[in-house]
């Protein structure tokens, strides 16, 4: 299967670990140039090095995407730094676990309006390009009860937000698409921590998925990618679930 994406231009927000590094890795595997982009200068620049060992253009620039100006600038340094922009997957995510202000907060402005504004700014580039591909990176927790409410609500909406955007951009050859992973555990994320520190939870969690493991980021991102691809043309208002089964709906 062709997916070509080399020489393609790949902007990936919250991109320095975890399910962002997966992706970007991903895309530069394929050839592709990536921008990324985050909060933490040290984990960001370790990953902007390992990209470039893949001989492609890369762009990090340290970024909270929740701050219109800041974001704005990032993607107008990337795309300049990449010479175009084909691709963009929305992937960073403030983890607003509390149910009070501060976490609905968060939720809003790094999960939702990161994500819309990002698409303002981005929908004229691949318009300009012939097309292109955008790719919210939401959750099973939007698809389900059982989550802290502001972060599930905050997935949810990215996947409302994605299936509108595929119809009024499909006219533009822009295709808008939706990935939610499941329970992914990476080094130093949340279930590589829980594993430690509350075994009683990671356990019942790890027995809730039919495959007996949680998954991993490069699984997610191989999903990505796919999406991004012309070899999904014909696919977008799509929530593609990569959770090994784990949730159980038939939507």
């Amino acid at each position: 299967m062709k997916l070509d994406l080399e020489g393609k231009g790949i902007i990936v927000t919250g991109g320095s670990r975890g399910i962002g590094r997966a992706i970007a890795h991903a895309f530069a595997d394929e050839g592709s140039h990536v921008a990324i982009c985050a909060r933490g200068a040290e984990d960001l620049r370790a990953t902007e090095r390992e990209l470039r060992e893949r001989g492609v253009k890369v762009h990090a620039q340290t970024c909270d995407v929740s701050n219109i100006e800041a974001l704005n600038a990032f993607l107008e340094a990337a795309r300049s730094a990449l010479g175009r922009v084909d691709v963009l997957v929305n992937n960073a995510s403030g983890f607003g676990a509390t149910d009070d202000e501060a976490g609905w907060h968060v939720g809003f402005q790094v999960d939702i309006m990161a994500a819309v504004r990002a698409t303002w700014t981005v929908v004229p580039w691949l318009e300009d390009g012939g097309g292109g591909s955008i790719i919210h990176i939401s959750s099973t927790s939007g698809l389900e009860a059982g989550s802290p409410p502001a972060y599930a609500a905050v997935k949810a909406a990215l996947i409302s937000h994605s299936k509108t955007l595929a119809i009024d951009l499909a006219p533009r050859n822009i295709r808008v698409n939706c990935v939610a992973p499941g329970s992914i555990e990476f080094p130093g994320g949340l279930w590589d921590t829980m594993k430690g520190t509350n075994t009683e939870r990671y356990e019942a969690i790890r027995a809730s998925i039919p495959f007996d493991r949680l998954g991993t980021a490069e699984e997610v991102a191989n999903a990505v990618v796919f999406l991004a691809s012309g070899a999904a043309s014909w696919i977008t208002g799509v929530t593609l679930s990569v959770d090994g089964g784990q949730h159980k709906g038939n939507l």
